[in-house]
């Protein structure tokens, strides 16, 4: 992807909701979808990835509106399976998105099927998500694929609280991470 001078490797990408993202652990660690659409690289691929050198992740963001904003942060790394692939991200650079994931680092990767997260509840099922929750979240990129703002369903949605809140579901959100020179 051509984006920030390019380099980039897409490790999500959400735009029309084509792929169900309520997956469970085998999934979500073996990765799912169509690259050239809706798409979740894998856990284990993260880990590989970031275990080799360092990297840093942008996120893209399009509400349906057609405001694009994004989040960028200087550090990323997921973590191994044995450690639950834990998120560390630092260094937010905001590109009008705000900070949604600081929060999330951390935290061990939660599916409906296997609860890493710290609250007494699985908010991956609470959420219909997977997820680097802790006890709460701020950021819910797997989630369900919803169209803008809906107060049917509270906080289940492709949902980035800095920028349009837990009540509004993204149009588009793309993941991406490469090598920091």
């Amino acid at each position: 992807m051509e984006t920030d001078n390019g380099g980039w490797t897409v490790i999500q990408r959400r735009m029309d909701g084509t792929v169900n993202f309520y997956q469970p652990w085998k999934h979500y660690r073996e990765g799912f979808g169509n690259k050239h659409s809706e798409y979740w690289l894998g856990l284990q691929n993260l880990f590989l990835l970031t275990a080799q050198k360092k990297y840093e992740l942008r996120v893209d963001m399009e509400d349906f509106e057609g405001k694009k904003v994004f989040a960028k942060y200087s550090s990323f790394f997921v973590g191994s399976e044995g450690d639950g692939y834990r998120l560390s991200v630092s260094g937010f650079i905001n590109g009008g998105a705000g900070d949604s994931l600081t929060a999330h680092s951390g935290q061990k990767f939660s599916t409906f099927d296997k609860d890493q997260d710290t609250s007494s509840s699985n908010l991956a099922r609470r959420y219909l998500s997977g997820n680097w929750f802790y006890n709460d979240y701020k950021s819910n990129v797997n989630a369900v694929y919803r169209w803008g703002a809906d107060s049917t369903i509270s906080y289940v949605g492709i949902d980035w609280h800095s920028f349009k809140g837990y009540n509004y579901s993204l149009k588009k959100l793309v993941m991406m991470i490469r090598p920091v020179p």
